[in-house]
């Protein structure tokens, strides 16, 4: 096909390499459609509560008072989270969007127990995990609570999260954790 030119006009369809445009648009449409069937079927419910078991084998249990299943979506509301039976977090809101492509969970209201309040920030108003789909092991983070603001990512393949911290004013109250780099806060461990 490269030193051939071949392009006929025949009914409104233009040959390129003996494959019908018509042809390429319509397997493209057909895998669009398969691709918004799957998205919108797909049991998330069921998907949630195989993740909520696989919790509980690391003691770790979620307790919510309303599950709602949107067309891309899962929601869940008055969300209690409990380690090894310990009354952790308070999450108001948790939302969970997939398209394959990409993925992001929206957790809203978090709010630790009075004793992680020395570890780790005590009211997050709204964090953002994003993934894509060209880098699986990369979540991206942006989060928004007493702390001020925060950006940063977590690569699991390297079992390494960074976040930096947009205002150093309210960054005082987690001094220990944190560290002062050339550009401000951050904050960095290994898991």
């Amino acid at each position: 096909c490269a030193n051939t030119t071949v392009q006929r006009e025949k009914d409104g369809d233009i040959l390129r390499c003996g494959v019908p445009m018509q042809m390429v648009k319509k397997g493209l449409l057909a895998a669009l459609a398969v691709w918004f069937l799957v998205i919108v079927l797909m049991p998330k419910t069921a998907f949630y509560y195989k993740v909520e078991a696989w919790l509980a084998r690391q003691d770790i249990v979620l307790n919510e008072t309303k599950i709602n299943e949107g067309l891309f979506s899962l929601e869940l509301e008055g969300v209690t989270v409990y380690v090894k039976g310990i009354p952790i977090a308070n999450i108001q809101t948790l939302k969970f969007c997939t398209l394959f492509l990409y993925s992001s969970l929206t957790v809203e209201g978090l709010l630790l127990d009075d004793s992680l309040k020395a570890m780790a920030p005590q009211d997050v108003n709204e964090a953002y995990i994003r993934q894509f789909i060209g880098l699986p092991f990369n979540l991206f983070i942006t989060a928004d609570g007493s702390f001020g603001q925060a950006e940063g990512s977590v690569d699991i393949s390297a079992r390494k999260m960074h976040l930096d911290f947009n205002d150093s004013a309210h960054v005082q109250m987690l001094r220990p954790p944190v560290k002062k780099g050339e550009k401000g806060w951050y904050y960095e461990t290994s898991f």
